[in-house]
């Protein structure tokens, strides 16, 4: 029996007698692992991401909305919308009377044009909201402040704008104190957000935040509100929620046999919808990467056996000076897994190489982590031994006296 050494050395030996025909079976599993590889990254990096940029709701902050936030059931939505509206009064009524929840706020949705000057910016998204979302929402105020209770009583006409609004309206100058119009009404400019950039393609920095109380003057009453509400403390939080969920049954007069008629969602709610439609991306990645690295595997295999076609009389002379069916079949399924490591070990450093372009030029949190590289090089090895079994098999079957005679 040869040892490792030997072995190897023989397995090396071949594969550069063979250079075009290793290269190439090498780039087969090399496709394969670097496809693997990538999806792997993209869906850990895709997770990061959203947990950061979508469901960052700050610490202990859940909201309750009339409508579900975070579900795919497009059917719960249509009953949704029969349900009446959260009002101003039901924030009030929450803090009044919620002893675990340590903020309260209220803010509504819309969509406007903006003008300034002879600039039109549209599509973008009127933010009304109570004056205690100072303290709860997550986006940090770069320049400026946000507006007093005193300006939400009285209506003011003062708005606090996204990064893309800077953009597009102030490119050079300060926008601090500049009066655009929203919706035909002119508005002062006290705040700039720092810029959040795009969520999986989604523009997140058209918006301009104004006063509730001037958002319905503007709009009426006719939107349901959400509430956002931040527990006293992270002990406090899942009896916050029940606290809440108690005063708005009530306020609502649900049945105690029936469902709630709103919604609570946290953090983990938005995380839940996300790896549930993010699952089915991966099902396919993964087939699709298994397909490329099944095709490199059946190379491997073809590849080997014309190797084994080409070598009848070298496998001839091994078994005549003492070799065993083992030690050929041994040496065949190492050229089979030692290519098969190198195209994974290559796979690997493509998906290294795309995760680094990422994280270097984008904003994606890419990263390739330790048990994926383990994983890749598994893959590899697995391919190796399931496609290079059968060639080596077959060259250690060959009957020694037929070997030698060939040519």
């Amino acid at each position: 029996m040869l040892a490792l050494g030997d072995n190897l050395a023989l397995t090396l030996d071949s594969l550069r007698a063979h250079k075009l025909r290793a290269s190439l079976t090498i780039l087969g599993l090399t496709m394969g692992v670097a496809t693997l590889i990538t999806v792997m990254t993209l869906v850990q990096g895709a997770n990061t991401y959203v947990e950061t940029k979508i469901a960052n709701l700050g610490t202990n902050v859940f909201q309750v909305s009339r409508v579900p936030l975070a579900t795919t059931d497009f059917n719960l939505v249509i009953k949704a919308l029969r349900y009446k509206h959260l009002e101003l009064e039901d924030m009030q009524a929450v803090a009044a009377l919620c002893r675990r929840c340590g903020r309260v706020g209220a803010e509504v949705t819309g969509t406007i044009r903006l003008r300034f000057e002879d600039k039109d910016l549209a599509d973008t998204s009127l933010i009304g909201q109570t004056a205690g979302m100072v303290d709860i929402d997550t986006r940090a105020i770069a320049q400026g402040r946000y507006f007093t209770e005193s300006e939400d009583r009285r209506s003011a006409r003062v708005c606090l704008i996204g990064g893309r609004v800077v953009e597009e309206f102030f490119p050079i100058s300060d926008p601090i104190g500049a009066t655009i119009r929203v919706a035909e009404q002119e508005f002062t400019v006290i705040g700039v957000y720092e810029k959040i950039g795009s969520v999986l393609g989604q523009e997140q920095d058209n918006f301009v935040v104004i006063p509730m109380n001037t958002y319905r003057k503007m709009r009426g009453n006719r939107s349901s509100v959400v509430l956002n509400i931040k527990a006293a403390g992270e002990q406090a939080f899942e009896q916050a929620q029940g606290e809440v969920r108690q005063i708005l049954r009530a306020r609502r007069q649900v049945a105690p046999d029936r469902e709630d008629d709103f919604f609570i969602s946290t953090k983990e709610s938005y995380m839940e919808l996300w790896q549930s439609i993010s699952q089915a991306f991966f099902v396919v990645f993964i087939l699709v990467s298994s397909i490329s690295a099944l095709v490199g595997g059946i190379v491997i295999m073809n590849v080997m056996l014309v190797s084994v076609t080409e070598r009848t009389k070298e496998i001839g002379v091994r078994r005549a000076v003492g070799a065993t069916q083992y030690d050929v079949m041994r040496q065949f399924l190492s050229e089979s897994v030692i290519q098969c490591l190198l195209g994974g070990a290559a796979g690997i450093a493509a998906g290294f190489a795309v995760a680094l372009i990422l994280e270097n030029y984008t904003p994606f949190p890419a990263a390739v982590k330790t048990w994926v590289v383990v994983m890749g090089l598994a893959f590899s090895s697995l391919i190796g031994l399931f496609f290079g079994i059968y060639p080596a098999m077959r060259a250690a079957r060959l009957d020694p006296v037929t070997a030698l005679r060939a040519e």
